[in-house]
């Protein structure tokens, strides 16, 4: 058989995908060639994509990927189609959820996606593909940030800054679940509703200096960069943490640190089995949701990145994605 011939029977699928850097406008739609899964690896039909600030960021050339081409997304609910070699934990058929390897794995705004075995643990019962899709990468965030860097725990009092946002909901919740007194900074048309994911203390950041209305804190979570992780540090105890999910720290953020007896630490997620087990604990248990704010059709993405890049959104924006039979 011919190489074109080879191609014409090979299955495609529908992507969103970027050829240059820039607006909203760059995103289009493509057919391209599905992927074939490799060793330990799975091809999974998508249902649903999260949208977060990486991938607008990304999008206009902000972040960590090489030039485009590509295909943006990390995070995915759907349903296995396929195993590649050696992968025992799931078969076709099976549902699962998880986020694709940061950043280089990127992808999931496509009809199928391809992706490490143990970068997805299964699905839910409670939850839709529209919930599981948008809980990934913003709970591994905070997971990682409150228990595997700070050791968030039982009676610890926590600062969590723009608490109403993506990653700030679900470390929210993530904090009360293991019994931490949880402040979150949010527009105070946002309080009622951090109030009702937990939080026990909220303020205003437009009317409120946090420096003096958070003291004697374990732990912060910083979402914002620059001298948010400076001022942050003026409210831990001594031998608290800081940490920061923009990875660029602060000029001077350690020394500062030092001189103040705490500790300051910048992170990236990163894809973890263990992390999306603990996450999905979580949503069984009915101790994490994921906030909605609006859904988009994937044709749609570039609508998505206009109304996240507003940074008014309340939760998580999510693509749904129905993939046909071809």
């Amino acid at each position: 058989m011919s190489e074109d011939a080879r191609q014409k029977d090979q299955p495609t699928m529908k992507a969103m995908r970027q050829e240059e850097f820039g607006g909203p406008d760059v995103l289009h739609e493509v057919e391209v060639p599905r992927p074939k899964p490799g060793i330990s690896e799975i091809l999974v039909r998508v249902h649903a994509a999260g949208v977060n600030p990486t991938d607008w960021k990304h999008r206009s050339g902000r972040r960590f990927l090489d030039d485009p081409p590509y295909t943006l997304g990390w995070d995915l609910s759907g349903v296995v189609e396929e195993v590649g070699l050696g992968v025992t934990l799931f078969a076709p058929g099976d549902e699962v959820f998880g986020m694709l390897p940061y950043p280089y794995g990127a992808g999931s705004h496509a009809e199928y996606v391809v992706g490490r075995a143990r970068a997805f643990v299964p699905k839910p019962d409670a939850i839709d593909h529209v919930q599981a899709g948008a809980i990934p990468l913003v709970s591994l965030t905070a997971w990682q940030c409150l228990v595997d860097a700070s050791g968030l725990g039982e009676g610890d009092r926590v600062l969590i800054h723009a608490a109403a946002g993506g990653v700030g909901h679900a470390a929210v919740q993530i904090a009360k679940a293991r019994g931490a007194y949880v402040i979150g900074t949010a527009s105070a048309p946002k309080h009622d509703f951090l109030r009702e994911l937990g939080a026990d203390e909220t303020i205003d950041y437009r009317e409120t200096d946090f420096v003096e209305a958070a003291k004697d804190m374990d732990v912060v979570l910083d979402t914002i960069g620059g001298d948010n992780q400076l001022r942050s540090l003026e409210t831990l105890r001594p031998g608290g943490i800081m940490v920061s999910t923009v990875p660029v720290p602060a000029e001077g953020l350690q020394e500062k640190a030092a001189e103040l007896g705490v500790r300051a630490q910048c992170m990236l997620v990163e894809a973890d089995h263990a992390g999306m087990q603990a996450i999905a604990s979580l949503v069984e248990e009915g101790k994490l949701r994921a906030t909605i704010a609006q859904t988009f059709p994937l044709t749609e993405a570039a609508r998505a990145h206009e109304a996240g890049e507003t940074n008014r959104t309340t939760g998580k924006l999510v693509l749904t994605i129905a993939a046909d039979d071809r």
